[in-house]
């Protein structure tokens, strides 16, 4: 059974990333985007990584599942990872993932995040504690949907599927209205940061130089197929 505290909990492992993994990907991510030219049309736009760097950041998932199954047990897997990064002036917004359908597996219980290359200021990732009721939905699910009877649902913030869209561009009232703590962390290149699906979160605007990172989703069935 999903424990609502998986859902809620936040857990950093350190040496996620050795040193020769993070050269290895910085390469890997200088060549992918001198070949395509990407880059984000809005704060962040997510890139799928190139299969090569999939495979190393699986890697390292894979390694450190037994630490993160300390504070999120039901935790199996790891989607692909993304790629995004910030410039001067960006952020992440404040928001809220949620769990999209908790009756349809793989469950999305949390996210995971680890930085490539830090920004010469700002751009730390933080998250929010509320007490207030407006984050919650008032449904609850149970044993039919794999959680514990009784565990509520967060509203949901859910990241942008499409290229194009922006899923941060409108912070609706139940967020802006509910008052909250902010919890900065201070995690740079390697060390990775796990965090529940209903916890709130976002990165702090980066005031100089850039911000490079991976991201993906913390699954409770194992790996999908990456390539």
């Amino acid at each position: 059974m999903i424990h609502i505290s998986e859902t809620l909990a936040l857990h950093t492992i350190e040496g996620f990333l050795t040193d020769d993994e993070l050269t290895q990907l910085r390469k890997i991510m200088r060549t992918e985007l001198d070949a395509t030219g990407w880059a984000p049309s809005h704060q962040a736009e997510i890139l799928l990584a190139p299969p090569t760097a999939q495979d190393i950041l699986q890697d390292a998932i894979r390694r450190a599942l037994p630490a993160i199954r300390r504070t999120m047990p039901s935790i199996q897997g790891a989607a692909p990872w993304a790629y995004t990064e910030l410039t001067t002036g960006q952020e992440v917004p404040t928001h809220l993932d949620g769990i999209p359908d908790p009756a349809a597996p793989p469950r999305r219980l949390g996210r995971i995040g680890v930085v490539l290359e830090d920004a010469d200021a700002g751009g730390d990732f933080y998250i929010e504690t509320t007490s207030s009721p407006s984050v919650w939905t008032g449904r609850e699910v149970g044993e039919a949907e794999g959680f514990l009877p009784g565990t509520p649902l967060t509203h949901r913030l859910p990241h942008a599927q499409e290229p194009d869209a922006n899923p941060h561009e409108a912070t609706p009232a139940w967020l802006t209205d509910a008052r909250r703590t902010r919890w900065l962390t201070d995690a740079r290149a390697g060390t990775a940061v796990a965090y529940g699906s209903q916890v709130i979160h976002g990165v702090t605007p980066v005031r100089a130089g850039h911000l490079r990172k991976f991201v993906t989703d913390l699954l409770d069935t194992d790996f999908p197929p990456l390539h």
